[in-house]
């Protein structure tokens, strides 16, 4: 009884020990599986992210450096600065310009503004001037007040004249001839008279605030 009694635990623990051999393995065999299967998609993954990598590459899309991205923003900001001071420096020069021509006008305006007048005028003058050169000595007896309110008139025009700075030119005998001011009708030798100077004064001439009106007309001595 003893020996089938041992016996049969050991058959028992035979039977234990084989089985978990095979659990072991099958443990092992396992393990085995997870790890290949670990393996398998991880390299899956690599060869998607691969894929996806040379598909972009193919599209030309292509990962920027944000580095770049900034400074290529702020050439951009930059540029835009310097055109619209650029612009705000031109619209200023325009605007003082434009600030400028409106002050010139106004000053033309108040200085030269009765010019086309003031012209129309000088004919009267001259009328009273020749009235005045006409009357002779029996004259002024016998219209001594008629000419005597000629004269008024002639003076009352040259002050108003002078309130709109309009000015006489009337050169001297022996005056240099200018240009600028004279108008020459004609020339002639007159001895001991220098050469391109007055020799006669036809009428007289007139400048209003520095511009001219009318050239003095004067005769000039010619070179002998």
């Amino acid at each position: 009884m003893s020996a089938q009694h041992e016996g049969g635990r050991k058959v028992e623990t035979e039977t234990e020990t084989a089985e978990d051999r095979a659990e072991d393995q099958g443990e092992t065999w396992s393990e085995h599986a997870v790890s290949e299967g670990a393996g398998d998609t991880e390299a899956a993954w690599a060869e998607d992210a691969a894929m996806h990598i040379a598909d972009a590459e193919s599209a030309g899309v292509v990962e920027e450096d944000p580095q770049d991205d900034l400074e290529a923003s702020l050439t951009q900001a930059l540029a835009e600065r310097d055109e619209l001071r650029d612009r705000l420096m031109r619209a200023l020069a325009e605007t003082e310009n434009v600030r400028k021509r409106a002050e010139r006008d106004v000053k033309d305006a108040q200085a030269y503004g009765g010019t086309k007048l003031a012209r129309d005028l000088l004919d009267v003058y001259d009328n009273l001037g020749r009235a005045l050169e006409a009357a002779d000595e029996t004259t002024k007896s016998a219209a001594g007040p008629v000419i005597e309110g000629v004269e008024l008139t002639r003076r009352a025009l040259l002050s108003a004249f002078e309130k709109h700075r309009i000015e006489t030119v009337t050169p001297e005998i022996g005056d240099k001839f200018d240009p600028k001011l004279h108008q020459a009708m004609f020339e002639a030798p007159v001895p001991d008279a220098q050469p391109g100077t007055v020799i006669q004064v036809m009428q007289s001439g007139f400048t209003i605030a520095g511009r001219l009106l009318r050239p003095a007309m004067v005769g000039v001595a010619a070179a002998g």
